[in-house]
C-alpha cells in the first residue's frame, strides 16, 4: 500500500519555530505526506511514523533517538535499489551539526517492525566541512555544514538507496543534530517505511550497523560538542559507522582482501 495524494505543508505552530521536523518525502519520484504534528487528524495516513512532539532529544540514551517516538504508520513507499530519497523540511533553522541517514531492514511486517537491535546502518551523512581558519565550526555565514543549505523553507536532502540492497520492509530514518548551543546537542530525527523490490542480496556486514539508541554517548566529543571555542581543532568526526554503499562497499571490502 502507497500514499497517492501530494503533501500540502501545513503551518507550524508558533512555539516549535526554532525546531523542524521532515514534513514530506519524495522516493523514486513520488511525493508522500509527511506526518502533521500538530494537525494530526489531517494526516492520518502517510508512511511516516507519527511522532508525538516537535521538542528536540537531548540524550543519545533516550528512547524516542530511534524514530522520534514514532512506533506506526499505516503506508509504505514503494522503491528499488539506485532510486533517490528525498526528505523535506518545510522549516529549519539552525546552521551547525551533521546529517545522517540510516536504515534498517525489518524481519517481517511493518507492523512488527520496533527498529530494536543492531540493525541500523547509514547510508549517508555530511559532517563539516569549513576550512577552520575562516569558516569555523560555529561560522554561520558562510557555515561549514551542508545542513545550512536547509535553512528557510522547502529544502530537502537526497540520499540514494543502495545498489544492490536486498528487497525487504525498512525503515529509512533522518537524523538532524542540531550543535549550535555549546555542550547541548539537539536530536532531531524521523522514520518512514519503505517496501524495497529488485533482485538484488546485499547486506551491510557487522561493522557498518549499530543500535539506536547505542551509536552514541552523552560524553562522546562529537556530541558534546563547546563549538564556541575557535581554541579546540576545527574538525568534528560524524558518529556511528561507516556509510554502507551496497555494491560499492562490498567492491571496496572486497579489494581489500584481496
Amino acid at each position: 500500500m502507497v500514499a497517492s495524494s501530494v503533501f500540502g505543508l501545513g503551518l507550524f505552530a508558533a512555539g516549535a519555530a526554532a525546531h523542524g521536523a521532515v514534513t514530506s518525502y519524495v522516493i523514486a519520484g513520488k511525493t508522500y505526506p509527511g506526518y502533521q504534528g500538530f494537525s494530526p487528524s489531517n494526516s492520518p495516513n502517510v508512511i511516516q511514523r507519527q511522532w508525538p512532539n516537535y521538542n528536540p532529544i537531548t540524550t543519545c540514551s533516550s528512547s524516542q533517538l530511534r524514530c522520534n517516538g514514532g512506533t506506526s504508520a499505516t503506508l509504505y513507499a514503494d522503491a528499488a535499489p539506485g532510486d533517490k530519497v528525498s526528505a523535506v523540511w518545510a522549516q529549519w533553522t539552525h546552521s551547525q551539526g551533521p546529517i545522517l541517514v540510516w536504515m534498517y531492514k525489518c524481519p517481517g511486517d511493518f507492523s512488527s517492525c520496533d527498529g530494536s537491535g543492531a540493525g541500523w546502518f547509514k547510508i549517508d551523512e555530511t559532517g563539516f566541512n569549513g576550512d577552520g581558519q575562516t569558516v569555523f565550526l560555529d561560522t554561520e555565514r558562510p557555515s561549514g555544514w551542508p545542513i545550512a543549505t536547509l535553512v528557510g523553507s522547502n529544502k530537502a536532502w537526497n540520499s540514494t538507496i543502495p545498489p544492490g540492497l536486498a528487497p525487504g520492509n525498512y525503515l529509512i530514518r533522518h537524523e538532524l543534530i542540531a550543535l549550535h548551543q555549546a555542550n547541548a546537542p539537539q536530536f532531531y530525527p524521523e522514520c518512514a517505511q519503505i517496501k524495497v523490490s529488485g533482485s538484488g542480496s546485499l547486506q551491510p556486514g557487522s561493522s557498518y550497523k549499530a543500535a539506536i539508541p547505542g551509536y552514541c554517548r552523552d560524553s562522546d566529543s562529537n556530541i558534546r560538542v563547546p563549538i564556541n571555542d575557535r581554541r579546540i581543532p576545527q574538525t568534528y568526526q560524524i558518529p556511528g559507522p561507516p556509510v554502507w554503499k551496497g555494491s560499492a562497499s562490498a567492491k571496496r571490502a572486497t579489494e581489500f582482501t584481496t
